[in-house]
């Protein structure tokens, strides 16, 4: 699943390619990507519209247009294309014919993806699908504090609490592997164990991991590319996950895979420490 960087490189790309393009035409192949409105009502509202700003909450894209805001989650497998002719591919799900002659066509293999559009207001991220996320991996306000005031309390593993949208937003199974390793912390630790200092080196390195992978344009794995001509390369800096039965960076202690949360977990057995 594309998580914060690999969002970032796609939205941070459709800005260069479509600002200020206007949406010529809709069609909608599979309905069931559009959330909230039918097919008919979601194909009216946008036609005509521009794409005036981007922004990125977490996993979700946001393309704030002239009276509307279109939400984008790509779940598991989507991608957009940018293409000369509208792709007639299968897993095509969406076309939209812009105003230069392009169509950007939103390709989604399991069809997990998702699409909704609210009337425009001056907070783009107070539209209901926003309720229930917690703060952005690069949120100033993404602090220790505000970490042990979240995790603490829980009973639940590290991994799980990384992975709660609505603690921090943005984390997925990659970076948390990468952000658990750098505070030298096992995934599977009791929540309750970890201290305020942990949290405070948490906060850090998920900053810094997650800053360091939007910089490399995210990190390619399995079938994970922006599409649109920009392919990740933090996967070349990946310290342990999917580095089973290579030497840990630090120590030289073999890498091990193990599922926490059922989850493929990746650990150093002697660097991190299982509160």
């Amino acid at each position: 699943m594309p998580e914060a960087p690999e969002v970032q490189t796609v939205i941070s790309t459709l800005e260069v390619q479509i600002h200020d393009l206007q949406i010529e035409e809709v069609q909608v192949v599979y309905p069931k990507i559009v959330e909230h409105t039918t097919p008919e009502a979601f194909i009216k509202q946008l036609t005509g519209q521009h794409f005036r700003k981007f922004f990125r909450w977490g996993k979700y894209l946001l393309f704030v247009l002239d009276d509307y805001d279109l939400v984008v989650h790509l779940r598991m497998e989507g991608k957009f294309y940018l293409l000369k002719q509208p792709s007639q591919d299968k897993h095509v799900h969406i076309r939209f014919r812009l105003s230069d002659g392009r169509w950007m066509c939103y390709h989604d293999t399991r069809k997990f993806g998702r699409m909704q559009v609210y009337t425009h207001n001056n907070d783009p991220f107070a539209h209901p699908c926003f309720e229930k996320l917690g703060y952005d991996v690069l949120d100033p306000r993404l602090d220790g504090a505000y970490l042990y005031q979240k995790i603490h309390p829980l009973k639940k593993n590290l991994k799980s609490c990384l992975l709660d949208q609505s603690i921090v937003a943005g984390i997925g199974n990659i970076y948390a592997d990468e952000i658990c390793f750098a505070c030298g912390l096992d995934p599977r630790s009791r929540s309750a164990r970890i201290s305020k200092k942990d949290c405070e080196n948490l906060a850090f390195h998920t900053k810094r991991i997650m800053k360091g992978a939007m910089k490399a344009g995210g990190t390619t794995i399995r079938s994970y590319t922006s599409s649109l001509g920009v392919t990740g390369l933090f996967q070349l800096k990946l310290k342990v996950h999917a580095q089973a039965g290579k030497p840990c960076p630090n120590c030289q202690t073999t890498i091990r895979k193990i599922t926490v949360s059922q989850r493929g977990t990746y650990l150093c057995p002697k660097c991190q420490k299982r509160k």
